[in-house]
């Protein structure tokens, strides 16, 4: 017999006795599934969008931020310098009195802040450093590199050695790696100055950058050709030359107790009254915290001031024609860093060449970065 049940029935029967389908149930757990899912795509999204907003910030802002722009007519003003044409551009009258010793020597009076717990080694205690260095000075002008030895202070003994060799050699090991770490320093400014110099577009960092420069050497009228010539290196002979002349090798009362390798002068009252000074002479010596803020005291001060233009210029026609700088031609525009005028220079030479200081021209200091590295 067969019997036919109706399936409206069996589902009312299941009904009443409280028995849910398991296809209602699937369907509840289907929807618990997409609403976890949408859940955690949320969550990714969010989370990667702020992953990458640093990155896109950065990009955007490399890309798609307008530059500022240099006017550069340096390169054609510099070859009128380099012919005679011009000179580096005067200063107006207003612009002279903005011109500060601080700006200046901002990073010169930098050696102030430093802890004063300099040690003052003794001129034994030195040449066994420069021994166990193995730094001879035989040898850098053989492979022309120097050990990079930084020394803050001179020894007291140095005005005690009777040797006249050894003490020009003792002084000349201290202050040479002084002289190659300062031009250093302006030749990586150097670079980064024709590199900007060199693009039509300049960044804000560029352009923020290429201001200090021009306070710190004194070009308020903002000329880049008085910038190109002012910003250059000092021959190392002759950096030497005038240190071992003005210290007398070291042994002045100026450098032993002041730092000064220079001997040059100030007005404030923080400096060394000179012993034989005249009466109602206001100016001192500059003394400094440790011997490499002389060195670019000394450096800044024939690179900036009035009287070493001739100077500067006659360095801009070498670099241009040889690039390599000739100090005993050079020399012969420093006839006003001495009341001797010309005869200052002609010690200047006898210096030069009785030492053979040429022979230091061309060392390099062994780099500490990969920036000094490039300079080799």
């Amino acid at each position: 017999m067969n019997i036919k049940i109706d399936r409206t029935v069996i589902k009312r029967f299941f009904l009443k006795k409280r028995i849910q389908f398991q296809r209602k149930k699937l369907k509840s757990n289907y929807r618990d599934t997409i609403n976890i899912f949408y859940v955690a795509l949320s969550g990714f999204l969010i989370i990667s969008f702020f992953a990458i907003l640093p990155k896109t910030t950065s990009l955007v802002s490399k890309y798609l931020t307008i530059p500022q722009t240099i006017e550069n007519n340096s390169k054609k003003n510099f070859q009128k310098v380099l012919t005679g044409q011009v000179k580096e551009l005067d200063l107006k009258s207003d612009e002279k009195k903005k011109i500060t010793f601080k700006d200046l020597f901002f990073d010169v009076f930098h050696f102030d802040d430093l802890s004063s717990d300099t040690v003052r080694l003794s001129a034994t205690t030195l040449e066994e450093i420069f021994k166990e260095t193995k730094y001879s000075l035989k040898e850098v002008r053989e492979n022309k590199i120097v050990k990079p030895i930084s020394i803050d202070l001179l020894p007291n003994e140095i005005k005690f050695l009777e040797s006249s060799k050894r003490k020009k050699e003792l002084f000349i090991k201290i202050v040479l790696p002084l002289i190659l770490e300062e031009n250093n320093r302006i030749l990586l400014d150097r670079r980064r100055l024709f590199a900007i110099l060199n693009k039509n577009k300049n960044s804000k960092n560029e352009k923020e950058w290429l201001n200090k420069k021009f306070k710190q050497y004194g070009v308020l009228n903002h000329d880049l050709t008085t910038l190109k010539i002012r910003m250059d290196i000092i021959p190392v002979s002759l950096a030497i030359a005038q240190a071992a002349k003005e210290t007398g090798w070291g042994t002045s009362r100026f450098a032993l107790e002041g730092n000064a390798l220079y001997g040059q002068w100030t007005w404030t009252e923080d400096g060394i009254t000179p012993a034989g000074a005249e009466s109602g002479a206001t100016h001192k010596v500059m003394k400094f915290k440790i011997l490499k803020a002389s060195v670019r005291a000394y450096q800044r001060n024939l690179n900036t001031h009035s009287g070493y233009r001739e100077f500067r210029e006659a360095r801009a026609t070498q670099r241009d024609n040889y690039e390599k700088l000739n100090s005993l031609e050079l020399v012969d525009y420093l006839d006003k860093y001495a009341a001797t005028g010309k005869e200052y220079t002609e010690i200047l030479k006898k210096i030069i060449r009785q030492n053979s200081l040429t022979d230091f021209d061309d060392a390099k200091l062994l780099p500490t970065s990969k920036k000094l590295k490039k300079l080799i």
